[in-house]
Parts: C-alpha cells; structure tokens; sequence
C-alpha cells in the first residue's frame, strides 16, 4: 500500500472521529471520570484496609496517577474496536467490496484503526495534563524524551494490540460469532497487561510469566516510558521485544487470510 495513500485513510479516518466534537467529548469525560473513579475508590479501600503505604512500590497518589495514565494509554492501545470490524466484515460479506480494492485489505483496516490514534492522542495530553498538578505521585518524572519514547511505545502497542485482534477476529471465516474471543483478549490484556493490576503489584512468582508475554508491551510499558520510569536503554530493549511480537503475530494473522479466504463464499447475511 503506498504510503500517500495509507496517511489519506488515515487522515480520513481522524476527521470522521472528529466530526461529531460534542458527542466525542462527551464520551470520553464519562468513560474516563467511571474507570477513574473505579480505580480511585477501590485502592483508597485497599490501602485503607490494608494499612500500608505503599503497595507495588506505589503510594496511593502513585497509584492513582499510574491509572489516569493507564487509561489513557489504554485507549490509544486498543483503539476503536469498530473501526476494525474484521469479522462482521466477514460474516456479512461486507469483504467483499475490499477484494476490489488495489490495496491490501490488512493494511487498509490498519490504516483505518491508526486513524483513531490522533483523537484519542488529543484526550491524552487533554485529561493527563491536569493530573500532575492535583496528585503528586513521587514515581512519575515525565520529560520531553519521556513523553516521545512513550507515544513511539504507544503507537507499537497499537500495532501488536491490532494484529493480536486480527488474528481472533480472522476465526470467523470458519466461525460465526467471535465477539467471545475480542472479549477474551480485552480481559486477559487487561489483567496481564497492567490495566486492573499494576504488574509490579503481582507477586513475584508472576514476573517471569508477565515478562515473557505480550500484553506488558500493550500497556504497562507505555505507560512507564510516558512518565519517565524507563531508561532509555531499557525502553529501548522492550520496544525491541514488542516489536518482534508485532511481527510475529502479524506472520499469524497474514496466514489465517490466506487460509480463510479459501474459506470465504462472500454471501453474508
């Protein structure tokens, strides 16, 4: 697909999110204010119960900033599910209209899901601006370099969150309903990847388990680069993993369309 044309879905894609202000707004103040104040209630009665101060090597301030953070780089991550739409595509034959187009069809959805990255980018430096100045975390040192290698993090784990997805969604040109495995993969990504628990709040039989999959390339690290808690060194090392796990689930998803459009009659519904 040439570049030219990739940024002009892309460039299309952002001006679709962006066309409706007030709904877009609207959504993100009241998704983000409930999964913050999820977070904020429960590690308020967690530390109060336990008695402690710091729990993962985070106080309740740290804590809280990590989430404002997590969230944010959560949705950048995972982007828009339905701007994907791979498998009711599929089980529609909604593909079909894709099998004439002179470009891949991967790459065409994926320049599709990059253009949710830049309103969501905005809702980023928006809310995460505030936060420093109202909660003051001892752990989060962000800095210029910080918050670059941590958008260049971001933009790879919404990379290797879309081809993960891609390669579920690809099961439905032998299945009807995947929505189960999209489900699955927002849990266990969540939970293995630092959204619902800080990883370094695990114990410590965990770590090698976490370390060695790919969800912690997702969110966690992003999240860590943006508030200048990696060196550069080790952000380093960890884009160099997230990126061959890109690669390799990219191998997987371009084998499941190629096996699954022997599979495809194109009907739908």
């Amino acid at each position: 697909m040439r570049p030219r044309l990739f940024l002009h879905v892309v460039g299309l894609e952002a001006r679709k999110r962006l066309s409706y202000r007030f709904d877009f707004w609207i959504q993100a103040l009241v998704s983000f204010a409930a999964e913050l104040g999820i977070a904020w209630f429960l590690w308020q009665a967690i530390f109060h119960e336990s008695g402690k101060t710091v729990i993962g090597g985070r106080t309740l301030d740290d804590m809280v900033l990590y989430y404002v953070a997590v969230i944010l780089v959560a949705k950048l991550a995972r982007g828009n599910l339905f701007a994907v739409a791979v498998a009711s595509e599929i089980y529609d034959g909604g593909l079909n209209r894709y099998l004439v187009y002179p470009v891949p069809y991967l790459g065409f959805k994926l320049a599709q899901s990059l253009g949710t990255l830049l309103p969501a980018t905005i809702q980023l430096f928006a809310f995460g601006a505030i936060f420093p100045f109202l909660v003051k975390g001892s752990l989060a040192h962000p800095t210029a370099a910080s918050v670059a290698m941590g958008l260049v993090s971001i933009l790879v784990a919404h990379v290797l969150y879309f081809v993960m997805q891609v390669c579920l969604e690809g099961v439905a040109f032998w299945a009807d309903n995947v929505w189960s495995l999209n489900v699955a993969l927002r849990l266990v990504s969540g939970l293995l990847g630092g959204i619902m628990i800080p990883l370094a709040a695990f114990p410590d039989a965990w770590q090698p388990v976490l370390a060695a999959l790919p969800f912690r390339h997702v969110f966690s690290d992003p999240v860590e680069a943006l508030l200048g808690q990696r060196t550069f060194l080790a952000w380093a090392g960890d884009l160099g993993v997230a990126l061959a796990w890109t690669a390799a689930f990219t191998l997987v998803a371009r084998w499941v369309f190629r096996r699954g459009s022997y599979a495809y009659t194109g009907v739908g519904i």
